[in-house]
């Protein structure tokens, strides 16, 4: 039986080990804010009151946290309970700048560093949907096979520790981007004095349409707000995806336009509701 450390049990981690738990595996778990994790304590998981304390005895150790900062904090204070020959899964979205900074600490552990982010927002967390972007050596896929089967519906191996958060930024800034896109159509029919519907109305069954359309306009259109991924993290996420496209000399104007309406809606007071409230940020005051 598989062995997991789960650090990080916010909106994608908490489901996230709840279905590691589901799928049979010993899960312990820890949060800096420890309520956070104490849900999973009914699928059978432990708490752990330190980051030390929940790596013991696993033999793979998944982070899920909001940035490779938070990253690096965590695993640096679990330090006195790691072990060399452990599998570190890192699936949180951390920028490459922090991927290399991760790496380097797991090789000063002996771990075995497997850069994993995921693709998908919370309902597919929840459903063990994720589509998982791995990358690292081939020694690691029999220990995460059961993991990452728990967790999403495919996994991509795509080489060298690393590969997997460059290709993230790419797919993250579709749906960063098209978000917004979305969003300001919306607020410009609102603003021209028409009902935002009729843009959902005109694009449903056509060319344009698409699922992700339906969920995010539905979500602006019926003011819920829930958060799937919150306007605070998807600014975040322009940043690292603006400074690897600078590293690559590739211009981003799009993702860049887009941090600036999720700062807008930031500023607002919407940091923490879905990234679909950068609706508001169409308007000067919201």
């Amino acid at each position: 039986m598989t062995s997991v450390a789960v650090l990080g049990t916010g909106l994608m981690g908490l489901p996230m080990g709840r279905n590691l738990a589901r799928a049979g595996m010993r899960v312990t778990a820890w949060n800096r804010t420890r309520d956070k994790a104490l849900p999973l304590q009914e699928d059978g998981a432990v708490v752990a009151h330190s980051p030390a304390e929940a790596v013991a005895g696993a033999d793979v150790i998944v982070t899920m946290l909001s940035d490779g900062d938070a990253v690096h904090e965590a695993v640096a204070a679990a330090a006195p309970g790691l072990r060399a020959g452990q599998v570190w899964a890192q699936m949180s979205t951390a920028g490459l700048a922090a991927v290399e900074r991760l790496s380097a600490l797991a090789a000063e552990h002996g771990l075995t560093f497997v850069d994993a982010p995921v693709q998908g927002t919370r309902q597919p967390a929840e459903q063990g949907k994720l589509v998982i972007l791995a990358s690292g050596p081939d020694s690691a896929r029999a220990a995460l096979e059961p993991v990452f089967d728990a967790l999403g519906q495919r996994t991509l191996w795509l080489g060298d520790a690393g590969a997997g958060t460059r290709l993230k930024m790419a797919t993250v800034s579709f749906g960063i981007s098209l978000t917004a896109v979305v969003a300001e159509a919306l607020s410009l029919a609102q603003g021209l004095g028409l009902d935002p519907d009729l843009v959902r109305q005109v694009i449903s069954g056509g060319p344009m349409d698409s699922t992700y359309f339906q969920a995010k306009s539905a979500a602006i259109l019926s003011g819920n707000f829930t958060p799937s991924f919150t306007v605070r993290n998807a600014e975040k996420d322009t940043r690292l995806i603006t400074e690897a496209g600078e590293a690559a000399g590739v211009r981003l104007d799009l993702v860049a336009a887009a941090g600036e309406r999720f700062r807008r809606a930031e500023a607002q007071g919407h940091g923490d509701e879905d990234m679909a409230a950068t609706y508001f940020a169409g308007f000067d005051k919201r």
